[in-house]
């Protein structure tokens, strides 16, 4: 699936990218706008190329071919110390929230501000922790260690460290990734409240088709590098490619069932328990 995008078509505009590592094609052309203000998700099986397209929005990876734009600005050909400004239009929220375990929360959420500016004000900086914290529902928590905390509430903080810098962009990846129902539904209320209350657009990676299906105004299906499904979530859980079928639905193709299925040979095992009983005396 391709469609032109030119780079004033949304706030981040991927154009006619393509991303080799090695001999392996891992983004095959991909071209596509984020419009500002909404929350676009992108799904996909493990290997599709989903991250690798969202680490070229902020260009943590540079294209093989192709371009990419920040309001309207490109971006992928510019030194290191041009893109750090850039980057502070983005919140970035890791898969496994990536939070420092020997800084507390307070230093976790701190951390971005300062790598751009010297702190002088401990007492606004306080407020402002203490009211990003308050956004997630972690006020409260400033001294504690990640250790102490649960892997929601580290997902949460991350939350808050994402949105320190008042960011336009959120970047999300796998952020229910690892979290029970209850636990992915609140991040998902979470990306919702910030979408809405910080008018930021949203990046979401995701393998949980009801966290998509909730928080999503777009949806894309990325498949072998290529886009192959792009519209609302009715658009998706109707659409009549049988790949986009079996991945939303976690269903298994023909074909994949038949490998699994195909008989192969057994081998004796090489140990036996024996092998593994203390020897000699002593023991």
């Amino acid at each position: 699936m391709r469609r032109d995008v030119s780079q004033d078509d949304g706030i981040i505009v991927v154009q006619n990218v393509t991303k080799r590592f090695g001999d392996q094609l891992v983004l095959d052309n991909v071209s596509l706008a984020v419009e500002k203000g909404k929350t676009t998700v992108i799904i996909g099986r493990s290997g599709c190329g989903k991250t690798v397209l969202m680490k070229h929005m902020i260009v943590l990876e540079r294209p093989t071919e192709g371009q990419v734009f920040f309001k309207g600005e490109r971006i992928d050909h510019l030194p290191s110390r041009d893109l750090a400004e850039i980057r502070r239009h983005y919140g970035f929220c890791f898969q496994m929230g990536a939070l420092f375990d020997s800084l507390t929360v307070f230093e976790n959420i701190i951390f971005p501000i300062q790598q751009k500016q010297r702190i002088t004000d401990w007492t606004a900086m306080s407020k402002l922790v203490k009211s990003k914290l308050a956004m997630v529902g972690m006020d409260g928590f400033q001294f504690q260690f990640p250790a102490n905390l649960s892997g929601g509430q580290q997902k949460r903080v991350a939350l808050a460290r994402a949105i320190a810098l008042n960011p336009e962009v959120i970047l999300y990846d796998e952020p229910t990734t690892g979290l029970d129902p209850v636990r992915s539904d609140i991040i998902n209320e979470l990306i919702l409240k910030l979408k809405n209350e910080l008018a930021v657009t949203s990046v979401v990676v995701t393998h949980d088709m009801k966290s998509a299906y909730k928080i999503a105004d777009r949806i894309i299906m990325f498949h072998e590098g290529r886009i192959l499904a792009d519209g609302d979530a009715e658009h998706i859980r109707s659409h009549p490619n049988p790949i986009v079928q079996e991945f939303i639905n976690g269903q298994v193709s023909e074909a994949e069932l038949a490998a699994i299925r195909l008989g192969g040979t057994c081998f004796e095992a090489q140990f036996d328990p024996q092998d593994f009983q203390p020897t000699g005396s002593g023991h």
